[in-house]
């Protein structure tokens, strides 16, 4: 019998419309344009309109992908909505996204891995998919970034964004397609240098919490730096060499979109030239589980790959977190 792996069949995203430039951010903290670029390559991001929340950015990402398919939400047995700023603590956002798209016939869950979200649930998704369990499952990286950041904070507030990107797999038994592999981790160690420290059962909110800030993100920067880029280095090359492969056979590496200092010090250490890297931080800033997702979103749509590429996809994230996912695209390149 041949190997049944997860393919990815569609992909989809969505940003928010409104856009918040350095210079917007000037206003409300002592910053620069210059000073924002330099240290991190961002130059703008997407914040949510008032209303908006999770499940809405989700639910567009998800329709986006579909309408690449002749599937209706019917068809998906699976939700699985990687974040770390769902609609409420319960019901699951899975939940409420079923509902919302008419999944009349799926389940779902809600997983928290940080910045490693979406990998964590392709690893996850793959297993269902390999198994024989499930025939369509969706997975979703979405996080509404500005939600929990302070705005009063520059060494925060000038780093993140909010955005969704969502991913259909499907069995298949073609050889060169689908995911390889998936080389994931964490360390509870590093969790002090990035972490919210309020609104679970720890510390719950009350107006203490509130008046302390604690139900924002707190980053040491320089620790997350020096953490991401070894972590990132080291996943990518374990993963390449246990299935025999090199950096010069990749198509596209595709980073988790945190700092483009982080990105560029991964690339000269994989030896990476910048046509085999996917870069969007300039746009969109860190939108934590959904960096990837939405990278693959604009490589596909640009025919940037075309089916049977090698693409690898590496994060770091809270917790510590991290991962890699190995695979080969599977989506022929659109018709323009």
């Amino acid at each position: 019998m041949k190997k049944v792996r997860a393919n990815i069949t569609a992909i989809g995203m969505h940003v928010p419309e409104k856009r918040v430039t350095n210079d917007d951010l000037t206003k409300l903290v002592d910053t620069s344009d210059e000073w924002i670029r330099d240290r991190t390559g961002i130059s703008e991001r997407r914040i949510i309109g008032q209303d908006e929340a999770n499940s809405d950015l989700s639910v567009k990402a998800i329709e986006d992908a579909l309408s690449r398919t002749n599937y209706t939400p019917e068809d998906i047995d699976l939700i699985i909505v990687t974040t770390v700023t769902p609609d409420m603590m319960f019901p699951s956002t899975a939940c409420v996204i079923q509902e919302k798209i008419g999944a009349s016939k799926a389940w779902g869950f809600d997983l928290s891995g940080a910045c490693s979200g979406f990998l964590f649930g392709l690893a996850t998704a793959s297993q269902f998919i390999e198994t024989g369990r499930h025939q369509r499952v969706l997975v979703v990286g979405t996080d509404v970034m500005s939600s929990i950041i302070d705005f009063e904070d520059r060494s925060t507030c000038v780093l993140f964004g909010d955005g969704s990107g969502a991913a259909l797999l499907e069995p298949t038994e073609e050889e060169n397609v689908g995911i390889l592999d998936a080389l994931l981790g964490c360390d509870g160690a590093g969790g002090k240098h990035l972490y919210m420290p309020a609104g679970g059962s720890l510390n719950p909110a009350t107006s203490e919490t509130v008046k302390r800030k604690m139900h924002y993100v707190y980053q040491d920067g320089r620790n997350v730096f020096k953490f991401a880029v070894k972590l990132m280095v080291e996943t990518s090359a374990r993963i390449l060499e246990r299935n025999g492969l090199t950096t010069e056979e990749l198509t596209l590496y595709v980073p988790h979109q945190a700092n483009l200092r982080i990105i560029k010090s991964s690339m000269d250490r994989l030896k990476l030239r910048p046509d085999q890297v996917l870069i969007n931080i300039d746009r969109y800033a860190n939108t934590t589980a959904g960096t990837i997702p939405i990278g693959l979103t604009e490589a596909h749509l640009s025919g940037r790959l075309k089916k049977g590429d090698h693409v690898l996809l590496v994060s770091f994230g809270a917790g510590f977190t991290w991962g890699g996912v190995l695979l080969r695209w599977g989506i022929e390149p659109p018709v323009n």
